[in-house]
């Protein structure tokens, strides 16, 4: 046992330094960690100096775990001695997931990931580390070696640092711990300490092979986005069985495919097995731009890699003297339970971890929206402000104007025709009846105005900012143009300093983005991105007209918002990821309170990346109760619920409980009304008024704190679907109970989930029936049964503990 006072170090059993006059070495901190040789002769006089202390020090001694090597873990705490020691095992934990870590003398090493108290996941391989990279146009091989005194232990932090000497790189390989519980973040950088520049085939985040008996049955469960429109299926769970092989993939375009293949994934992945105990793990990636997951399971293990997507290869990126490149953080926890168990505890997590909490602190977020897009782009003033009015009319908390209002794509200025007064006055007309205002800007998007402040996209200054040139005869659709590449530093520079300039000019409360304002995929050269191969070029060239036949183009055809797969989309797309991200961050830091919308053609751009730099996702792109019900249920298993968005759009309601099903069906998160309300009949305003009230005082509490339960399928529009929220706090919670289109079901019991069985409680149906006392064990077991008499109805069933 090693003893350690300020600038002293001694064993608690002093006899075998009694017995010989050999030198001994210790490991004392002060600052970074100390080696030294010390002569220690028994009878010298200094031997008698520390006899004499080595009583004070047995009485007040603070104690350490030996130490098997002579080189220790410096420590960032000011502490003093950090626990650890390289070439042996180390591990960081949350009260739900412990890592068991290692430092080789080449490679890091993950060596198992556990629940206290349950499975245990042995890794079989050590990370592996770029083992080449480009120099001077030739391929040189490299070799790692662990930096100890650069390495660092804490209890929230381990970080292992690697360097190569030719050419000169740093590689660190760190875990965190943000928050007490759930999963543990890990990062990956590699700097270039060199005077030359460099190029890198980009380092995965993680390779992992699990250790796994033959024959243990498991299952992965992974979520599509909701995209243009949510999938039929939404939600997978598929059984791993021996020759399964998988990779989703993830981007911030996320194109429209015929159902029945693969679309893209939020990029998170679960692995659990399949028994009542649910032990498992899981994984996700904290970026926006080209990622992906696979999994793979052979007899004895599950192995898989997550990061940037290399395909289509070759990927690569640039490494200029002092610059950094960093892999996608990811995520990584064990789990148990099931899936509901895992959502919630990511709902928590990400509260606590990613999201703004300035945000959070607010008791009106979610805030009750409406969204001018009822009224499309003819928006103007006129129907602005009447639309405002009826909006605070009905109790809403904030006016969102979308596209219409601008002179141009590219040109982020009101339409003097349209907005004769400008936005301020909107604004001003807004905060003055107690509504917050929001505004919709693509601000990534060039055009084909020539009025000052434009972005032009035959400017000679701006051309080279664009992903590729137009023709002379090109044309914007209504809201979108040719979008500029904002990892390019002065694309970046022209996009912060107008949204700043948005955001402040129009005094704005929220500001949503839309189109792919991500991009993946540029032409241009001299942007720090890796540049289209030779035979990619082909791809964006013009396309050459065959006599008789004009069908000939080439994939970078003139439509408005062009994208390609090529050998550069996946480090276009990083470079730009990071520029959002500080755009984003700078926008937060400048106006804490201002709210971030993520929009990306609706459920694009579903990810953690995004849940750390904006306030909440538009999560599809179709608006109907089912598509948004859909929606809200794929991505809620990840996502706090005040972080979904569905818009309301105008929906046939021959009947009053028409209207309410399809206002409810966007009220389980952020409730945006996309109609202009004031065509809605006097009914239709009274029971609104009564929804807005109902989600405002009793909704919104429990979507925020509660815990939530998937207690029926997933909505198909035909049969029954519900959702389930439930807060242990305060031992409330409420049903959202749907009746799809069946005329022969009006009936239906949803088993609760998450109660006290000992405990009973007050059950209230909102719409029909009188209050019930219930046991907590019959709702636990037989449910809770809705009756609904006519089809695509909804009921709202609020329940209470009895004390």
């Amino acid at each position: 046992m090693v003893v350690i006072l300020p600038g002293l170090i001694w064993l608690a059993d002093p006899t075998p330094l009694l017995q010989s006059n050999k030198s001994w070495s210790y490991c004392g901190h002060k600052g970074d960690t100390i080696m030294a040789e010390v002569e220690c002769p028994w009878f010298s006089p200094m031997f008698q100096l520390r006899a004499a202390v080595l009583i004070f020090i047995l009485c007040f001694a603070v104690t350490l775990p030996s130490t098997a090597k002579e080189i220790a873990f410096t420590s960032d705490t000011g502490s003093g001695f950090a626990h650890g020691t390289f070439g042996k095992e180390t591990s960081l934990s949350t009260t739900d997931t412990i890592l068991t870590l290692s430092a080789g003398d080449t490679s890091p090493r993950l060596i198992s990931l556990a629940a206290p108290h349950g499975l245990v996941w042995q890794n079989r391989i050590p990370e592996s580390l770029p083992d080449t990279v480009e120099l001077d146009g030739k391929r040189v091989p490299i070799q790692w070696k662990l930096n100890a005194r650069l390495s660092k232990l804490t209890n929230q932090r381990v970080s292992f640092v690697y360097e190569c000497r030719a050419p000169h790189l740093q590689l660190v390989w760190e875990w965190r711990t943000r928050t007490a519980f759930g999963p543990i973040e890990h990062f990956t950088s590699i700097k270039n300490l060199d005077s030359r520049e460099c190029w890198l085939s980009p380092q995965e985040s993680l390779h992992f092979d699990w250790q796994t008996p033959a024959g243990t049955p498991l299952e992965q469960m992974y979520i599509d986005k909701g995209a243009g429109k949510p999938s039929d299926i939404g939600v997978h769970h598929i059984p791993l069985q021996d020759g399964y092989k998988w990779t989703g993939t993830s981007s911030t375009y996320a194109a429209d495919v015929e159902e029945g293949k693969a679309r893209e994934i939020i990029p998170w992945v679960l692995v659990q097995q399949r028994d009542n105990a649910k032990n498992g793990w899981y994984l996700g990636a904290e970026f926006s731009g080209r990622t992906r997951i696979s999994l793979e399971r052979e007899a004895g293990s599950v192995s898989g890699v997550v990061g940037l997507n290399p395909s289509p290869g070759p990927c690569r990126t640039r490494l200029t003297p002092g610059k950094s490149f960093e892999a996608p953080p990811i995520f990584l926890g064990a789990s148990s339970g099931g899936d509901d168990a895992v959502g919630n505890l990511l709902h928590r997590w990400i509260k606590a971890a990613l999201s703004n909490p300035v945000t959070w602190k607010s008791p009106t977020y979610p805030p009750a929206t409406n969204n001018t897009w009822g009224a499309g782009m003819d928006i103007n003033q006129f129907t602005a402000q009447h639309m405002l009015k009826d909006a605070a009319s009905l109790g809403m908390e904030l006016f969102h104007l979308d596209a219409g209002w601008f002179r141009g794509v590219g040109d982020w200025y009101p339409d003097e025709s349209k907005f004769p007064d400008g936005l301020s006055a909107l604004a001003k007309a807004a905060h003055k009846m107690g509504l917050r205002f929001g505004l919709w800007v693509n601000w990534t998007q060039a055009g084909l105005d020539t009025d000052s402040g434009a972005l032009n996209v035959h400017d000679p200054e701006k051309r080279n900012w664009l992903v590729a040139d137009v023709s002379s005869d090109w044309r914007i659709d209504e809201f979108r143009g040719r979008t500029i590449d904002i990892g390019f530093p002065p694309a970046h520079n022209w996009a912060a300093h107008e949204v700043e300039r948005i955001v402040r000019d129009y005094h704005l409360d929220l500001l949503e983005h839309d189109g792919y304002l991500v991009p993946q995929g540029c032409d241009r050269t001299g942007h720090p991105h890796q540049s289209l191969a030779a035979e990619d070029k082909e791809l964006v060239a013009p396309a050459k007209q065959v006599p008789g036949d004009g069908s000939s183009k080439p994939l970078y055809q003139d439509c408005p918002h062009p994208w390609i797969d090529c050998s550069n989309s996946t480090d276009v797309s990083y470079h730009a990821v990071q520029a959002y991200y500080d755009i984003q961050s700078t926008l937060r830091r400048n106006h804490p309170r201002l709210l971030l919308e993520v929009c990306n053609d609706g459920g694009r751009m579903v990810d953690f990346g995004t849940a750390a730099h904006g306030d909440y996702f538009s999560i599809t792109d179709s608006y109907d109760p089912i598509s948004n019900r859909r929606a809200f249920y794929d991505a809620s298993y990840l996502f706090p619920p005040a972080m979904l968005e569905t818009y309301v759009q105008s929906w046939p309601t021959p009947t009053l409980d028409n209207f309410r099903y399809m206002l409810r069906s966007g009220m389980m998160g952020w409730f945006t009304i996309m109609q202009d309300t004031t065509t809605w009949t006097a009914e239709q305003r009274l029971a609104a008024r009564e929804e807005l009230k109902l989600y405002k005082e009793k909704l919104r509490p429990l979507l925020r704190d509660s815990e939530l339960y998937h207690i029926s399928e997933r909505p198909d529009g035909v049969n029954w679907d519900g959702i389930e929220y439930y807060d242990p706090a305060r031992a409330c919670g409420v049903v959202y109970a749907f009746r799809g289109s069946t005329e022969k079901d009006p009936r239906h019991s949803f088993t609760l989930r998450g109660l006290s069985p000992e405990n009973k409680y007050r059950v209230h149906f909102t719409d029909r029936a009188s209050d019930v006392t219930i046991s907590g064990a019959q709702l636990l077991s037989s449910g809770i049964e809705v009756e609904l008499p006519s089809p695509q109805s909804s009921e709202l069933v609020f329940f209470e503990a009895l004390k």
